[in-house]
C-alpha cells in the first residue's frame, strides 16, 4: 500500500510539472505574440493615420464642408488613435511581461500619489470630484518608482472614468501597514461591478461598462507589476454603490519598521 501510494505521488507530481512546463510554454508564446502584434501593428497604423491628414489637407473646401464627410473624418482619425493607444499599452504589457526583478528604491508613496493628482487635476476639476488622501504618516517604500505611479494613476483614472453619473465623485486613498506589507486603498462611490464579473476584472481587454474610453489592459497591468513584486491585489464592489481596491505590496520588514 506504502509503494501504491508513493507510485501514485509520483504520477501527479510527473502530471504537474508537465502542466507546468505547458503553461510556460503558453506564457512565453502569448508574450512573443503580444510583442510581435504591438510592434508589426505599428508601421501600418501610423501609415493610415498619415493618409488620413493627406486626405483632410487636399479635400477641396466644399467637399470638407460637407454633412457626412468632416465628421466621417473625425471619426476614422479618432479610431486611429483609440488604435495607437491600444499599440502603446500592449507595447507596455510586452515590458511587463519580461520584468521580472525591476529596480526597487526608497520611495515616499505621497509624492507619487501628489505627482498623479496633479495630471490628473483637469479631469478631477471636470467631474467636480473630491479627492481625500491619506498616505504621509508612512514609511518609505521599497518599490520601482515607476510601475508604483502606473498602480496610482490607474486606479484613480478608473476611479474617475467609473463615476457614477448621478452623484458627486468621492475618491478616498489611505494607506496603512500590515505584516509584510503596505496596504494601499482606493475607494470610490462609482458605479461599481456586478458579483459575476469580479473574476474578470483583471483578465486582458476586459471591460463592462463600453460607454466609458479604454482598452482594458490598465487592470491587468496593475495585477502584473503587483504580483510580479511579490503582492497580491484584492476588490470588493457593490454594483451601483462602488468599489474599493486593496493593493498588498510586499515589503521587507526593516522596510517597515
Amino acid at each position: 500500500m506504502v509503494e501504491e501510494g508513493g507510485q501514485q505521488a509520483l504520477a501527479l507530481a510527473e502530471e504537474l510539472s508537465l502542466v507546468n512546463e505547458q503553461l510556460t510554454r503558453t506564457n512565453v508564446d502569448l508574450d512573443n505574440f503580444i510583442y510581435t502584434a504591438s510592434h508589426d501593428l505599428k508601421a501600418p497604423i501610423y501609415n493610415i493615420e498619415g493618409l488620413l491628414y493627406i486626405l483632410q489637407d487636399e479635400l477641396p473646401l466644399d467637399v470638407a464642408r460637407q454633412e457626412e464627410v468632416g465628421p466621417t473624418l473625425a471619426r476614422m482619425l479618432d479610431a486611429v488613435e483609440r488604435f495607437k493607444r491600444t499599440i502603446d499599452h500592449l507595447t507596455e504589457v510586452s515590458k511587463l511581461q519580461k520584468e521580472h526583478a525591476p529596480i526597487a528604491t526608497a520611495v515616499d508613496l505621497a509624492a507619487v500619489v501628489e505627482d498623479v493628482r496633479q495630471d490628473l487635476l483637469p479631469l478631477l476639476q471636470a467631474a467636480g470630484a473630491r479627492l481625500s488622501v491619506d498616505v504621509s504618516a508612512l514609511p518609505l517604500l521599497q518599490f520601482s518608482e515607476k510601475n508604483l505611479r502606473s498602480i496610482v494613476y490607474n486606479l484613480l483614472s478608473n476611479a474617475l472614468k467609473y463615476r457614477h453619473p448621478d452623484r458627486t465623485p468621492h475618491i478616498d486613498v489611505h494607506a496603512h501597514v500590515r505584516t509584510g506589507h503596505l496596504v494601499l486603498e482606493v475607494h470610490d462611490n462609482g458605479l461599481g461591478i456586478a458579483p459575476a464579473h469580479l473574476p474578470r476584472l483583471f483578465t486582458m481587454f476586459q471591460r463592462f461598462h463600453d460607454h466609458v474610453e479604454g482598452t482594458g489592459i490598465g487592470l491587468y497591468m496593475v495585477k502584473r507589476i503587483v504580483e510580479n513584486a511579490g503582492g497580491r491585489i484584492e476588490v470588493h464592489s457593490q454594483l451601483g454603490a462602488g468599489t474599493t481596491f486593496f493593493v498588498f505590496l510586499s515589503q521587507p520588514a526593516a522596510a517597515l519598521a
